[in-house]
């Protein structure tokens, strides 16, 4: 870890976490309210199962006592590449009791990809399930070991592992665990961010972050023991596993972990288990803003991108914004779930950070006008510890007095509030003009017919680059570019309107639903095969948000 970032962070996490680390945060967790339901597996096919803190703290430690047998000991590195299932839990925290750093990857992942962060991370041994176990061995050949479970998500496997390859062989008596001596500023676990234009970034949290992350995000939830969260999204996330997993930790309260996303089990499943609470991305929304809602239901607020939506009315619950992002562990910028938000802002800044919007000369901006977003904490702490293996990007991540560069762009309110202005990387210089993609994209929308929009640079060989808009519509695509330029040009100065407007099914996403722009860049140009690229997004339309296909009742397209 950066011996530079060490002293403050321990500093801070002697006063607030002394003596205390996730394993021992589980423990008093079970001693406190063993028989409390810590989450509910609920696969789509099959019963559900459920486990009270007890069960997770000796599964937990079963399975951590196997990994001692297997030869992890602190400070070793153990892949997790799993899809939602009660095994990715257990394997977290079995990480956290042994002092391993449990390295969890992303299951849409490419064979390059994968391969790459087994060479970065260099982990002693992998836990992953039968879909993904031959791509692991190809990718991952010079592991010690790798272990699968019997199912995949929560589906019976096709073909099952050798029994000395099979999760279940790493399980041991829970008496045998030593836990690992407490240190809270101990590496905890890595999550590599989504890389668009270079390889991801390996964000390293120290359990002192995952316990900042438990206890932090359950304030800003204001979550309760009585508390229960549908968990869709995938733990690979910080969004799942901190907002989520650690929260519930942090209360006592419980989730229901689903292997992801289905639309038309969503009011069934709240319903069944009482759920309080759902974080919802903007294509969760809409897949469910059509749907017959039940006469009763038990949620108290929706989590999402920005506050108070077109849709809280109808749907009787309150959507609160919050932005974060895995650096930050939790939110720097939160809605408030008991008094009036601004509409589409995510919020106002959170007491626990710094936050501060600049201008390029780094002079703080004027009311409603927008600049660089930049967080202040502690790393180690609030802030994550380091981009393992990348001491140089570490420290450009800093400016000189300490505050993090977000790489996101704000606008401030005269009233307090934020809203979101897009990446700084997704600006485009037309002509010596810098340009806000999300600015052409706010106008592209007041077109008639536009459902969603994104717009990226293409090259030009007399303004360096010229915005391009990908749009889907609503119903027939005629006459759909005279719409948007008529839109843009109204609204915005000539250099801003779109050169090209080309209207597509479907927009390539990441995992959790925002726009690829990488891939829309690559076929921006007027030569460019968009109908290839087109045909690749629409069948990937057919995912959920959670990255997997949708059920049936949404087989015929992506959700509008």
């Amino acid at each position: 870890m950066t011996a530079l970032l060490r002293p403050a962070a321990a500093a801070r996490a002697s006063l607030i976490f002394r003596g205390l680390n996730i394993w021992e945060l589980l423990r008093l967790r079970a001693r406190a309210t063993g028989s409390g339901i810590a989450f509910v597996w609920q696969p789509f096919h099959g019963a559900a199962k459920t486990w009270t803190y007890a069960d997770l703290q000796r599964d937990s430690a079963s399975l951590a006592a196997g990994l001692a047998r297997r030869g992890i000991r602190a400070g070793d590195k153990v892949l997790i590449h799993l899809e939602n299932c009660p095994e990715f839990v257990l394997a977290w925290y079995a990480c956290a009791a042994v002092g391993a750093v449990a390295v969890a990857t992303n299951t849409r992942a490419s064979d390059d990809e994968l391969s790459y962060y087994v060479a970065h991370s260099e982990p002693s041994g992998i836990i992953t399930q039968p879909r993904f176990h031959e791509r692991m061995q190809r990718c991952a050949p010079h592991v010690q070991w790798i272990v699968s479970t019997d199912h995949d998500g929560g589906v019976g496997a096709e073909a099952l592992v050798e029994p000395d390859s099979a999760l279940a062989s790493l399980f041991d008596d829970p008496d045998r665990l030593i836990p690992a001596p407490i240190d809270p500023l101990a590496p905890m676990c890595v999550q590599y961010t989504s890389g668009t234009t270079a390889r991801p970034k390996a964000v390293l949290w120290t359990h002192a972050n995952a316990l900042w992350g438990a206890r932090i995000n359950a304030a800003h939830e204001g979550l309760r023991p009585d508390d229960c969260f549908l968990c869709y999204l995938p733990l690979f996330h910080t969004n799942a596993l901190a907002y989520t997993m650690l929260a519930s930790l942090w209360v006592g309260s419980r989730f229901v972990l689903v292997p992801k996303w289905s639309t038309s089990r969503f009011w069934e499943l709240s319903v069944s288990h009482r759920c309080t609470w759902v974080n919802l991305i903007l294509l969760s929304f809409r897949a469910i803003e059509t749907l017959p809602r039940p006469k009763h239901h038990c949620f108290r607020f929706f989590g999402a991108g920005v506050c108070d939506l077109e849709w809280d009315a109808p749907l009787g619950i309150k959507s609160i914004g919050w932005w974060g992002m895995t650096e930050t562990i939790t939110t720097p910028i939160i809605g408030d779930l008991y008094t009036p938000n601004r509409p589409g802002s995510m919020g106002r800044p959170a007491p626990e950070y710094g936050v501060a919007i600049v201008r390029p000369d780094g002079q703080p901006v004027e009311p409603d006008e927008t600049g660089d977003l930049l967080i202040f904490g502690t790393p180690g702490l609030s802030l994550f510890a380091e981009y393992l293996h990348d001491e140089a990007a570490t420290a450009a991540s800093f400016d000189d007095r300490g505050w993090f560069r977000t790489g996101d762009r704000a606008t401030l309110h005269a009233d307090g509030h934020l809203s979101f202005a897009g990446r700084a990387k997704d600006m485009l210089k037309v002509g010596g003009e810098n340009v806000a993609a999300v600015e052409i994209e706010s106008a592209t929308m007041t077109a008639p017919r536009i459902r969603e929009a994104a717009v990226v640079a293409c090259a030009d060989p007399v303004l360096d680059e010229v915005p391009v808009a990908f749009v889907i519509v609503a119903g027939d695509a005629d006459g759909v570019e005279a719409e948007v330029v008529a839109a843009c040009r109204e609204r915005l100065a000539d250099f801003k309107v779109p050169r090209a407007v080309y209207a597509v099914r479907a927009l390539p996403r990441s995992t959790l639903g925002k726009v690829n722009k990488a891939e829309l860049r690559a076929v921006a140009g007027p030569d460019a095969d968009r109908c290839a690229a087109e045909a690749v997004w629409a069948a990937a339309a057919g995912s959920d948000p959670s990255g997997e296909h949708m059920d049936a009742a949404n087989e015929k397209g992506p959700v509008r």
